[in-house]
């Protein structure tokens, strides 16, 4: 929940952020109007009541007073009734309202307004042209997506033979180089609540790309209960510490999971329908950082760096990019992208997003650091993808082809595979 002293600062997202919060402003005003009344009739009644212990029970007076408190309390019951409902209408607003970004986020209206901030490697070349992934992976009988719609529907792929080995290979080569700089490594469910949701921040703004389990209701049920597929190991492992105060002495905390992660790409229809870039099933080895507000900023650039760290070790050509305002993710204050570079679509994609969340989150999931006496605060969470097992597929798939429609392996995935050196086309 972004914090209501930072609301200039989120009108840099643009015009339908800063519509959100003249609707927040206008709630709070009111809310807070009506306050200021209760607490002037609350008095009123207080006096009243301090002199009608001097009067006469038998007075004319003693009714008038009685009468007058009667309608004092009837006007304040009905206005802190009117009260909860405005805290309610009020918080509803500010769980719509995103992250306000930090200062040295550029402004933007968009993705072409991302500036880049460095590049690794360089673009592959090729003696042929280079083919996409979905159709190297065909040729070779690693990618079917067809099985993959008739087990479940479109976007769902079964990886097979050296697709899979790689998969497997990946997992395990991004989590033992993650655990060797620092990282506790966790295995999570892969279900979660609704309130888990709504402590990092993809609910309620966007439940109609989740997955939602049918679950029984009744009289008893709390929504909070309601489960749902992950979309990404963020949710469960930020929420590790949810309704938590830790010690400060206990911070940093870096973790690291491998998940599958589900959505259903609602908000992305017609996009990326070939391949294995947006799948509504797909993997990822997920980093979370909880650290203290101080240090968060520089715990950022360590998190690009573990990220990138990946893909340099598999020798991939890729660039960093910084999201400007307009284009940051709802609770990120500031995000790094990373994108490699797939020579069969000619273009970068995003395989990688390290962000800040400053305190968003903490303050939505209540978790806290305290030091010695001093009163709990948010702490802040940071989350990087380490990195999508799928997107780096494609990548190895599209980067390291060859003009016999063979891939060859990545020798850090080498030990991993059993010494599989090349993916060859079936005879």
């Amino acid at each position: 929940m972004l914090d209501p002293l930072k609301m200039d600062a989120v009108l840099r997202r643009g015009p339908a952020v800063a519509a959100a919060v003249s609707s927040w402003r206008a709630v709070d005003e009111r809310r807070r109007k009506l306050q200021a009344e209760l607490n002037g009739l609350q008095a009123e009644r207080n006096t009243a009541s301090q002199g009608m212990a001097k009067l006469d029970k038998k007075s004319a007076e003693f009714t008038a007073t009685r009468e007058q408190m009667k309608t004092l309390g009837d006007r304040i019951k009905a206005g802190e009734s009117e009260l909860t409902a405005l805290a309610t209408e009020s918080e509803t607003y500010l769980m719509g309202i995103p992250n306000a970004p930090h200062a040295s986020v550029p402004d933007g209206t968009g993705e072409a307004d991302n500036p880049v901030l460095h590049t690794w490697g360089t673009k592959p070349t090729f003696e042929f042209a280079p083919a996409a992934h979905w159709d190297i992976g065909e040729r070779l009988g690693i990618l079917d997506f067809e099985a993959g719609a008739r087990i479940a529907r479109a976007r769902f792929t079964v990886l097979r033979g050296g697709a899979s080995r790689l998969t497997r290979a990946l997992i395990n080569y991004m989590l033992d180089l993650h655990t060797q700089h620092g990282y506790e490594e966790v295995w999570p469910p892969a279900i979660v609540r609704r309130a888990a949701l709504r402590g990092t921040g993809q609910l309620p703004k966007f439940e109609e790309d989740l997955f939602r389990l049918a679950i029984p209701t009744g009289p008893d049920h709390d929504p909070d209960n309601d489960l749902f597929l992950s979309p990404t190991a963020e949710v469960q492992v930020t929420n590790l510490h949810m309704d938590q105060i830790l010690d400060e002495d206990s911070l940093p905390r870096h973790y690291t999971a491998y998940t599958p992660c589900f959505r259903a790409e609602a908000g992305a229809y017609g996009k990326d329908t070939r391949g294995l870039i947006r799948q509504h099933q797909f993997d990822k080895v997920e980093l979370v950082k909880l650290v203290k507000p101080e240090h968060s900023y520089a715990e950022l650039e360590t998190l690009l760096g573990d990220a990138e760290r990946v893909l340099q070790g598999l020798g991939l050509h890729y660039r960093v990019v910084t999201l400007c305002s307009a284009d940051l993710g709802f609770s990120a204050a500031k995000t790094y992208d990373l994108e490699v570079w797939l020579p069969g679509q000619d273009t970068y994609r995003e395989i990688s997003s390290c962000s800040n969340f400053e305190d968003f989150q903490a303050r939505r999931a209540k978790i806290r650091f305290k030091s010695g006496t001093e009163k709990p605060r948010p702490l802040h969470t940071l989350n990087g993808s380490g990195v999508a097992i799928g997107r780096t597929l494609v990548a190895i798939l599209e980067q390291y082809q060859q003009a016999d429609g063979s891939v060859v392996v990545p020798p850090a995935l080498r030990p991993y595979t059993g010494g599989l050196e090349r993916i060859e086309p079936k005879r």
